[in-house]
């Protein structure tokens, strides 16, 4: 193991990653699923970005909700892509395509889960003979 190889983490939760799995997927589903349900209601020929944006801020409920996903989610992408680097972890581009794309609720746990993966490699690694 190299010294910028993060040592010492306590023994992976087995069960953990399979918990941000299907986070992960629960992320991509139900998102989507609004973002039909958005489709139908707006004429359904294709997803119009400025009418979502536009609806997204139509009240100070919907505004409180947009700004501080925008906010936390910023925060989170830069200590993802920061992590990543650290732990050496494959993947990223997944990840951030994935956040991109898909839905942030679906693009944070799937870092999660891979990252439960490379902690749980890295554990191995320092505890085998």
């Amino acid at each position: 193991m190299t010294s910028d190889t993060p040592a010492g983490y306590p023994r992976p939760l087995p069960w953990l990653k399979w918990l941000y799995l299907a986070l992960a997927i629960a992320g991509a589903i139900f998102p989507w699923l609004a973002n039909l349900d958005f489709v139908q209601a707006t004429g359904g020929a294709s997803f119009n970005l400025a009418q979502f944006v536009s609806q997204a801020n139509a009240n100070p409920a919907a505004q409180s909700l947009s700004r501080d996903l925008a906010i936390g989610a910023t925060a989170v992408v830069i200590w993802i892509v920061q992590e990543s680097r650290r732990i050496k972890m494959r993947g990223l581009a997944w990840v951030l395509l994935g956040c991109i794309t898909v839905a942030f609720a679906f693009g944070a746990p799937l870092f999660l889960y891979l990252r439960e993966r490379r902690l749980e490699e890295l554990w191995i690694q320092e505890h085998s003979p």
